[in-house]
């Protein structure tokens, strides 16, 4: 490899790193003008031109705010657990595809970070980092309030984590790879017989997207299952402790966990960057593709805004029995369906 191909790996690598963090600001204000909408209030609108500068304004107070550990904490695991949120949030998106390799100047670069054979495992095992952070937090902490609100979190992750990797086994036996760039080529194009309808697998798979996309909630303890916060309950839950970017770590690892998980529902369920019909060519090509995977992810990221700020939140017991009786049983049921159209394609 020469000297430019380095370089290239390392910004496909770094920059989605330094971008999503980028994203977080606006993200925040973008939530609290939706949450003013639908409660019919203004929102931030006093800290610069229709209150854009209140997240800037939010993230230089926490800064400066002091950063104060309990006596009684186990201070390196205190110190340790929202700095491995952070990284679990962020390396998940290393594999995720946002738009199609592209040629400049002789060089091909893939619009990814590392095109690795088993990505969606890799996601899965990352995404499965994020529970230790958050019960090191509770446990570190020595707060009966953070331990409850970790016990919640590892019993939430566990139960709903089940159901969203059967609901993405159906697109990895129907892709017939963990790759999430096959994921992507098999679900370009459009149906023979309907030309008009793209072959996402949310048409073939409604139920796995729909078992996947709540179990996504769950994962990102976003309501309605944001038991192991709970503020009537917990104070606070896990991070009741925190104070300064300490806090403020695990905001940012909540955000840019919701963008991980509606780009990983484009991947899998919507084609990710593909549009039917659409042939991506140079460097224009991969700008528009890249626009067209922005769209379909901020889609679902304000559908995690909306619902946070129309349902209510779940009792526990009742947030067991939706992920156990539910959504378990619903996943494999959509399994054995795709399995049933995949004996079928290859026999007829």
């Amino acid at each position: 490899m020469t000297a430019v191909d380095w370089v290239i790996v390392v910004l496909r690598v770094v920059l989605p790193a330094l971008i999503l963090p980028a994203f977080v600001i606006p993200l925040v204000w973008i939530e609290r003008r939706v949450a003013a909408f639908i409660q019919d209030r203004p929102g931030p609108n006093r800290v610069g031109p229709f209150g854009l500068l209140q997240s800037p304004a939010d993230i230089l107070k926490l800064f400066m705010k002091e950063d104060t550990v309990p006596a009684s904490a186990d201070k390196l695991l205190f110190l340790l657990a929202p700095a491995l949120a952070v990284f679990a949030a962020l390396s998940t998106f290393a594999v995720i595809p946002y738009g199609p390799t592209i040629e400049v100047a002789g060089h091909s670069i893939p619009m990814i970070g590392a095109d690795i054979s088993i990505g969606l495992l890799y996601v899965f095992a990352i995404t499965g980092l994020s529970v230790y952070s958050i019960v090191l937090a509770g446990w570190s902490s020595n707060d009966k309030f953070a331990l409850m609100g970790g016990i919640r979190s590892s019993a939430q992750i566990i139960s709903y984590e089940l159901a969203m990797t059967t609901a993405a086994a159906g697109v990895v036996l129907a892709a017939g790879s963990f790759r999430l760039t096959d994921i992507i080529g098999m679900q370009q194009g459009a149906y023979h017989l309907l030309p008009f309808l793209p072959r996402w697998n949310v048409v073939p798979q409604c139920f796995g997207f729909l078992v996947f996309f709540i179990s996504a909630f769950a994962e990102t303890n976003r309501l309605p299952f944001d038991l192991p916060e709970a503020e009537a309950e917990l104070v606070a839950g896990y991070h009741t402790e925190y104070s300064a970017m300490r806090f403020g770590s695990y905001f940012l690892a909540e955000y840019i966990n919701v963008i991980v998980a509606s780009a990983m529902t484009t991947t899998l369920y919507f084609g990710g960057w593909s549009l039917p019909g659409y042939h991506p060519h140079g460097i224009l090509g991969g700008a528009v593709s890249l626009c067209v995977f922005a769209a379909k992810t901020a889609f679902f990221v304000l559908v995690f805004i909306w619902v946070r700020w129309t349902l209510p939140r779940f009792r526990y017991d009742q947030l067991m029995k939706l992920g156990w009786k539910a959504l378990l049983p619903l996943a494999l049921v959509n399994l054995l369906w795709v399995a049933g159209l995949e004996m079928y394609r290859l026999h007829r």
